[in-house]
């Protein structure tokens, strides 16, 4: 017999390609629905025995499936029509081609907003583009269950970053950046020793922060006062060669130790100004294989019991005037820095009330004014939230729950995040039209979808082998794992996190109850809705052993896709689809009669509840001669009510002072 392949080619009939087919089918059902080999053979043998010269591959496919039926294998005949199904769509034409040829031609728009840090002009960043369009179209025909891929392009859920989904990579990082210093690490096979000098230290740095932004695609953070040691260091190697180069010359131990500490302060501060330099110049001329510069955050905290805290506040206060100073750009003139992201912890030692280093929240505070950054952490805030913990986000906005190692020690540099799902909350309300209990019942189901969507996440990572990315898995970033060792120990517990984000809280709250979630009645709607959702996180982190999180900060660049799906859907409804952007999160809209001082006080209290990321925004105004004031007021403000504040230049995010 002949087969009549699709195309029209006849070829051999071969009853293994019916085994396979079947046998596929029926790997992914158990018990009672399995078939056996014997009747996969008698399937086979009844095909044969309609004795036809020339069968279409489509008439063998019904054949199976009537069997199936009738051998009583209903589950397995609708897995194998999936299958069927799946294979046809693979075979089919599809967008992709389009997409890639409109990035060369620099025409998809869609793709370069959704990667606003990349310029899709450079070959490089197309690339890397070109590379996610392939990535995108493989998860939504092949590695995405089919009703996430729709729910995703239906705009129910935003499936963050499809474009990297193929591959075994995964999002943000905390960089164990001390202890890589402390222990080396081995990047491109060449073991790279703990450093002996604070310049040394800073350009290690900076290459472990590249080759952690080639394998992953989410933000990374170090903390600065992993440098403080090194810093000392050189202090130190400084005055002891100078000491002896004294006293050889003859001069008494008091003379030698009087030169030979100021030889070692100065050359202490030319290093520190060369290394900090040396940051902020690989950083920003850096260029990944993602097409981009390195997603990094600078934390910026000085712990009182650190040993080296004064060398750490020596570090922040070179990196805060270096920032407030610029970098030049092609034409020669100083221009705000977009990396590496600063993040200022406010405690008891700077808080503006006559502490140690009250100077440096001023530097601070006048670098906020003229370059929009740090952002600010109030450590008082936070230590409510965390146990009495004080730790940075991963890149920008991840924040890491809890997790207690075997000596019982909070750990939380050298963790990471492996995703973000975002629940489309205002299309909830567009379709429950006011009804409770239809809105009730619609979360319940969307949020078991975006828990499945995230264990695609989890799922797409196990068995990932620690070579697929040796920085982070053997080399120190994350684990010192063995080569040839999988990394799944590291994704069944709390140490790494999937986060469940959300959009829109105040225009559900609007399409709901008429009012804003500022208002009385829309509050404790809004409220009940969030505590549910973290209710429900913790719940299926129990059930799971997973490390579930609510997510307060998603993409910004997604609440428009997602309100453009929703206006196309449904048309314009007022104050919902009709503005071209939704809130991000819990955020208060921006055309609502607020002070600064008054969000902040309210958004703090959903920022307690979205622990996985949570972020609120304020607008400067011109900058004046009393800006500095305004400030001082508002981060007097930020540390006794608010865990975490940026502030920004874009009038869609937030208010103006």
């Amino acid at each position: 017999m002949k087969v009549i392949k699709r195309d029209g080619r006849k070829v051999e009939y071969n009853s293994d390609k019916i085994v396979i087919a079947i046998s596929n089918a029926n790997k992914e059902v158990g018990g009672k629905d399995k078939i056996s080999r014997s009747s996969i053979e008698f399937i086979t043998k009844y095909i044969e025995s309609l004795d036809r010269p020339t069968m279409s591959v489509e008439e063998i496919q019904d054949v199976i499936e009537r069997k199936l039926m009738e051998f009583g294998k209903f589950t397995l005949a609708k897995k194998y029509i999936l299958y069927r199904d799946k294979h046809a769509l693979i075979r089919q034409a599809n967008s992709t081609d389009e997409n890639i040829l409109s990035l060369v031609r620099n025409a998809n728009k869609d793709s370069a907003k959704e990667e606003v840090d990349k310029n899709a002009i450079l070959v490089s960043a197309q690339r890397d583009l070109i590379a996610g369009e392939c990535s995108k179209d493989l998860a939504d025909r092949i590695m995405l269950p089919e009703r996430i891929a729709k729910a995703h392009n239906d705009g129910v859920i935003y499936f963050h970053d499809r474009e990297y989904f193929v591959q075994p990579m995964h999002d943000s990082t905390y960089v164990n950046i001390g202890e890589m210093l402390e222990n080396g690490t081995v990047m491109n096979g060449k073991l790279m020793e703990s450093p002996k000098s604070f310049q040394v230290a800073c350009i290690i740095m900076t290459q472990i922060i590249a080759a952690i932004s080639t394998s992953q695609y989410g933000g990374q953070t170090v903390d600065i006062k992993h440098l403080g040691k090194y810093l000392r260091k050189t202090y130190e190697k400084v005055l002891n060669k100078r000491l002896n180069y004294y006293v050889e010359k003859g001069y008494s131990k008091t003379e030698a130790t009087i030169k030979a500490k100021e030889d070692a302060e100065e050359r202490q501060k030319e290093e520190l100004s060369s290394g900090v330099q040396s940051i902020q110049y690989q950083i920003n001329t850096l260029m990944t294989t993602n097409g981009k510069n390195p997603s990094v955050t600078l934390f910026l905290h000085i712990d009182d019991n650190d040993e080296y805290a004064q060398e750490t506040a020596m570090i922040i206060e070179e990196i805060l005037k270096q920032r407030l100073q610029g970098i030049k750009n092609e034409e020669g003139e100083y221009v705000t820095l977009d990396f590496p992201r600063l993040i200022y912890v406010l405690d008891e030692n700077n808080c503006l009330k006559g502490k140690k280093y009250d100077y440096l929240t001023r530097l601070a505070i006048e670098c906020s004014a003229k370059r929009m950054f740090p952002a600010y952490i109030s450590a008082k805030e936070m230590k409510k939230n965390y146990s009495g913990n004080v730790f940075a986000p991963m890149g920008k906005l991840e924040f890491l729950p809890e997790y207690l190692n075997e000596k019982n020690e909070y750990v939380y540099e050298g963790r990471f995040s492996k995703g973000v799902v975002t629940l489309n909350l205002p299309q909830i309300g567009i379709i429950a039209n006011g009804d409770e209990e239809k809105f009730w019942k619609l979360l319940d189901e969307r949020l078991e979808l975006c828990k499945d969507a995230l264990i695609c996440r989890n799922n797409v990572l196990m068995g990932t082998m620690s070579d697929a990315s040796p920085i982070h898995w053997r080399h120190g970033a994350i684990s010192r794992l063995e080569k040839g060792e999988k990394i799944d120990k590291l994704l069944t517990s709390n140490y790494s996190i999937l986060l469940l984000g959300y959009i829109g809280l105040y225009e559900l709250t609007k399409l709901m109850k008429g009012v804003s979630h500022t208002h009385t009645k829309g509050k404790d709607f809004a409220t009940r809705v969030i505590k549910y959702m973290e209710e429900y996180v913790n719940k299926i982190k129990e059930e799971t052993g997973l490390g579930f999180v609510l997510y307060g900060t998603p993409d910004s660049e997604m609440t428009t896709r997602l309100v453009k799906i929703d206006k196309e859907r449904f048309g314009d409804i007022e104050d919902i689809t009709d503005k071209g952007y939704y809130t991000n999160s819990f955020h208060i809209d921006i055309r609502e009669n607020m002070n600064v001082f008054d969000k902040l006080k309210f958004e703090s209290k959903f920022q307690k509840m979205s622990l996985g990321g949570a972020i609120s925004y304020i607008k400067l105004p011109d900058v004046t001669n009393n800006v500095n004031a305004l400030l001082e007021d508002v981060v007097k403000y930020i540390y006794d009510n608010i865990q975490y504040v940026e502030i920004v230049s874009d009038y869609k995010k937030d208010f103006e002072i």
